[in-house]
């Protein structure tokens, strides 16, 4: 189930959480991905919090939005790029994006495998796709005051599986949103410290969300040639004896 247009929109700019966690987000995709110039970047679910940084220097950049959720103009002031889309039939050409981000799309879709199958057709040869999901362990996943309390949580091995049965190999991953999701004035002061210590003692707390980036794995080419591996390739060979009239 998706989360409306608005709430999403009130949440990430309009209140101070929201503010943070969009910031906390963008600098750790920023560190994966620092520049897109030249290319095509493409975001979907509610990605546009992410994206502004590429808009000067890609060649493209398109803002899908699902049409269970709606759609706002975007970027303010500027020609839109965002567009409706069906959830898994998008307006968009086989193997052109270069680089791909899914914040708030996978894990409140109802037909996950079938959006899996759509992010592998656009993505390009040497593409790049990061998927952002709230994390099963996290504290972001069990609060419903943030859009990270709804839909499926992933762990790390159950997303990456996921990605696997989909053709994608997965390259790096991370955790973010250490803070605590709460609007109170104190959490919001000490919102760098939690996020500081969050990442030097990553292996004992749990960030609220889970960043993975993968590739796409292209498929073993198909033509003439042995479609089935056969156990005894000699005998295969070997004439058969052929039986003769009395």
């Amino acid at each position: 189930m998706h989360l409306d247009v608005q709430d999403l929109r009130n949440f990430y700019y309009r209140s101070h959480l929201g503010r943070a966690a969009q910031k906390t987000v963008r600098d750790h995709m920023l560190r994966l991905w620092p520049e897109a110039k030249g290319q095509t970047v493409v975001g979907f679910g509610f990605s546009v919090p992410l994206l502004r940084p590429y808009l000067a220097q890609a060649r493209r950049v398109v803002a899908l939005m699902p049409a269970p959720q709606g759609v706002m103009p975007w970027p303010a002031g500027q020609p839109n790029v965002s567009v409706l889309s069906e959830e898994t039939l998008w307006p968009l050409e086989t193997g052109r994006v270069d680089k791909l981000v899914l914040l708030h799309g996978l894990e409140t879709s109802d037909r996950p495998s079938d959006l899996l199958e759509e992010c592998w057709r656009v993505l390009g040869p040497g593409g790049r796709a990061l998927f952002i999901v709230p994390h099963r362990a996290g504290l972001w996943s069990r609060s419903d005051r943030t859009p990270f309390g709804f839909g499926r949580p992933y762990s790390q091995g159950q997303l990456e599986t996921q990605l696997k049965r989909h053709n994608f190999l997965p390259e790096r991953h991370l955790s973010t949103l250490y803070q605590p999701p709460s609007h109170r004035r104190f959490w919001r002061k000490t919102a760098p410290m939690w996020e500081s210590v969050g990442g030097t003692l990553s292996m004992v707390l749990s960030g609220g969300v889970l960043m993975v980036e993968a590739t796409k794995r292209v498929h073993s080419p198909v033509g003439p040639g042995l479609r089935e591996a056969v156990r005894k390739p000699l005998g295969a060979l070997a004439p058969k004896p052929e039986a003769k009239p009395i």
